[in-house]
């Protein structure tokens, strides 16, 4: 029987649209989950994934449950969570435990839920689900194979447990490859952040004066796309090269 915790199971029809649009723009998934349907490389797998609930991330669930993978999702951030989405997936079987606007107390008792099904693979944003295997819930750490960690502040966390001697099992940092840096950070992060902006005060950027502090990955696509929009943009930067590239 599948189990599952969210706001709405009646809105799983609007979330299955939701997904379709968003599969119909991951190519790369789709070809994947072709081949994991014939090879089924993650039968018998159980996949405890702390994520942003969003259609995106359903189209990568579907894809390792295509793979024979039982997945137990709950979200990394509770304001991210797209109810919709959570309703589609709990009603297609995956075991969902996330819902827009938990509290602190329910976005933990999320967390434990997916630790009782005793994942042997675990796949974070922002380190929560590893953490709490390695503090409150212990007992779930022997099953744990291996995980996966894509953010920077999680990355930092499970460093500094490694170098403390306290990670328990391996974890890739995908944080660390390019691809990250460049789709998810410049171009993805640089694009949602004007459009947070431009939501949140229905501002005209051409004219304006626009100051990024930094250059790094995020940064450089923030300013990319506010000078693409016409705002006189300046970027603070301590690094020379950094800030020379900034100039260029």
């Amino acid at each position: 029987m599948n189990e599952y915790k969210v706001k709405d199971i009646g809105l799983a029809d609007e979330g299955e649209l939701l997904i379709e649009w968003a599969e119909a723009h991951m190519p790369v998934l789709r070809q994947i989950r072709q081949r994991f349907e014939r090879e089924r490389p993650l039968e018998g797998v159980r996949i405890g994934a702390c994520l942003h609930v969003t259609k995106e991330t359903a189209v990568l669930v579907k894809t390792l449950e295509a793979g024979g993978a039982e997945v137990y999702l709950c979200a990394s951030n509770p304001l991210s969570t797209q109810d919709e989405v959570a309703a589609a997936l709990a009603r297609a079987g995956t075991h969902v435990y996330a819902w827009r606007g938990e509290t602190t107390e329910e976005y933990y008792w999320c967390i434990d839920r997916v630790i009782d099904h005793r994942p042997m693979l675990t796949m974070d944003d922002g380190a929560d689900l590893v953490s709490t295997l390695h503090s409150k819930r212990t007992e779930a750490l022997e099953g744990v194979k291996g995980g996966s960690e894509e953010t920077t502040t999680g990355v930092i966390r499970l460093r500094a447990m490694a170098a403390d001697g306290a990670l328990r099992y391996p974890i890739i940092a995908v944080n660390d490859t390019y691809t990250k840096y460049l789709f998810d950070n410049r171009y993805g992060t640089g694009q949602s952040t004007i459009d947070g902006i431009l939501r949140a005060t229905a501002i005209l950027l051409a004219g304006k004066t626009f100051v990024v502090c930094g250059y790094g990955w995020c940064s450089r696509g923030i300013a990319m796309r506010a000078k693409g929009m016409g705002a006189n943009v300046i970027v603070t930067e301590v690094n020379p090269l950094r800030a020379l590239e900034a100039v260029m």
